[in-house]
């Protein structure tokens, strides 16, 4: 899950981007206002994890320009005000949670996860389909009972697409959701996890829609 972080402190911004990396995100770190409005232009990601006191452009207002653009990636503001007019405001600029300054980063983590299910219109914490049962919490999958080891991006894009079934995903869009701007990606990288996840779940489960890229299907039937 691709997540864009804007802040400006190198201390702070360095060690939430490498526990977030650890938790399994594909992150792009910003310490610019403008950057950060600029790259909510140009890239999609599921997540924002955002400061509010930002050079040459406030959290307030990016969060303003993002919703005009009907925007609706959720937004975690990340402040050191914890007073109700701040949070009045930042709620009515079109974020979609706090966390208050200095933090816990399994309370953060777990705040994104429930921005995550919210967003799609899950109210379980587990994402379940055929067989399959997907904790995003703990990172463990089972199919037809049976626990199933999977690497961190095997795991990332079965999140992905059970996150859309029924949707057909893309190669450039999954790649988009699992590397960040850092990351240096093979052209065959998808297609090779897409290949294990089937031979660790079941060749059925993932369907290819040639040309247009992948699905799993809102049912048993294909």
């Amino acid at each position: 899950m691709r997540l864009l972080l804007v802040e400006d402190d190198e201390i702070l911004g360095d060690g939430l981007a490498a526990g977030l990396k650890m938790e399994g995100y594909a992150v792009d770190w910003l310490t610019n206002g403008k950057l950060a409005d600029e790259a909510l232009k140009s890239n999609s990601y599921e997540l924002v994890v955002l400061d509010l006191n930002l050079p040459d452009m406030d959290g307030i207002s990016i969060l303003r320009a993002l919703r005009n653009r009907k925007n609706e990636t959720p937004v975690l503001v990340l402040t050191a005000k914890d007073t109700i007019p701040d949070r009045i405001l930042g709620l009515d600029s079109g974020a979609d949670d706090f966390v208050i300054k200095p933090f816990d980063l399994n309370e953060v983590c777990a705040r994104l996860r429930a921005l995550a299910r919210r967003n799609e219109g899950r109210s379980t914490p587990t994402i379940e389909h055929n067989g399959i049962i997907l904790d995003p919490a703990s990172h463990d999958v089972t199919f037809q009972g049976e626990k199933v080891e999977l690497s961190q991006k095997e795991f990332e894009i079965l999140s992905f697409l059970m996150s859309n079934i029924g949707r057909v995903i893309s190669r450039a869009r999954l790649e988009e959701s699992l590397y960040s701007w850092s990351s240096d990606v093979e052209s065959n990288t998808v297609e090779v996890h897409i290949h294990h996840l089937r031979k660790k779940l079941d060749a059925s489960v993932i369907r290819t829609v040639r040309g247009v890229g992948y699905i799993i299907d809102a049912d048993d039937d294909v």
